[in-house]
């Protein structure tokens, strides 16, 4: 089975990137199932629905998600309403909707997808490590597939999920940093990991957005108003193989430009 996980699609120039490039990944990798990190797919920062829907009906199967998800308030209803759009699993009981679900390929394959927030420079959540031991519990053993999504600032937090995870899960994908890792590797029991499977949107930004806004932000420590960056787009991510029995085989970045 050959998944394609995209990293972080950043406001409309990453919709457009996904548009565009999509098909051609699915051809190139041959994709059976497409997962992608859509937190700042609506303005480079939160999603709303009619953004999630767009996404989903151009091929992505699951869309994941982190601590920008909560910046439309329309999106807690339909968090309730789609187990397509995933948010992190290790916050509070009672939380709008859920950090795990299973699909099945076109093939009838299952695959669980699983989506984590670390707690390193970011909120004080449930502890993202003992969250994915529960979820892990809660899978039927005849799914062998499972795609876990850490979302997460601190490469070590990351590091540390890679190898709690490792043999237990088919590939642990880093999201939220938006600078793509080239630390891709599978690990000793049979997990591939990268730390941050980088960003879908404008390559000449500042992770997304306009650079000189970014840059008058630190020269003068004022606040500035974000604005995404159009320019030098790329899609981002990783293609995983995994065999039947779950293990993964070969981990590939992926870098792919639009047309100039």
């Amino acid at each position: 089975m050959n998944i394609l996980f995209i990293g972080d699609i950043v406001g409309a120039p990453g919709r457009r990137t996904v548009e565009e490039l999509l098909p051609r990944a699915v051809d190139h990798y041959r994709i059976d199932l497409v997962v992608a990190n859509g937190e700042n797919a609506s303005g480079g920062i939160g999603i709303t629905p009619p953004v999630a829907d767009q996404l989903l009906s151009q091929g992505v199967d699951v869309l994941t998600s982190g601590n920008h998800v909560w910046k439309h308030k329309e999106i807690l209803a339909y968090l309730d309403d789609t187990d397509r759009l995933l948010r992190p699993a290790n916050y509070p009981p009672g939380t709008p909707g859920r950090g795990l679900v299973t699909v099945e390929t076109a093939a009838g394959e299952p695959v669980a997808v699983i989506n984590l927030e670390g707690r390193v420079f970011m909120s004080a959540l449930e502890c993202p490590f003992r969250m994915a031991d529960r979820l892990l519990e809660t899978l039927p053993p005849e799914v062998k597939v499972i795609l876990v999504d850490m979302h997460a600032e601190a490469t070590s937090e990351k590091q540390a999920m890679g190898w709690h995870l490792d043999g237990r899960v088919s590939a642990m994908v880093g999201t939220h940093t938006h600078v793509q890792t080239a630390d891709e590797r599978i690990l000793p029991r049979g997990t591939g990991y990268i730390s941050d499977a980088g960003m879908t949107g404008s390559v000449d930004s500042v992770i997304g957005m306009k650079r000189e806004i970014i840059l008058e932000r630190f020269l003068t420590q004022r606040p500035q108003p974000f604005k995404v960056a159009t320019q030098n787009l790329q899609l981002q991510g990783v293609a995983l193989k995994i065999d039947p029995a779950g293990r993964c085989r070969e981990v590939i970045r992926v870098r792919l430009s639009t047309k100039p």
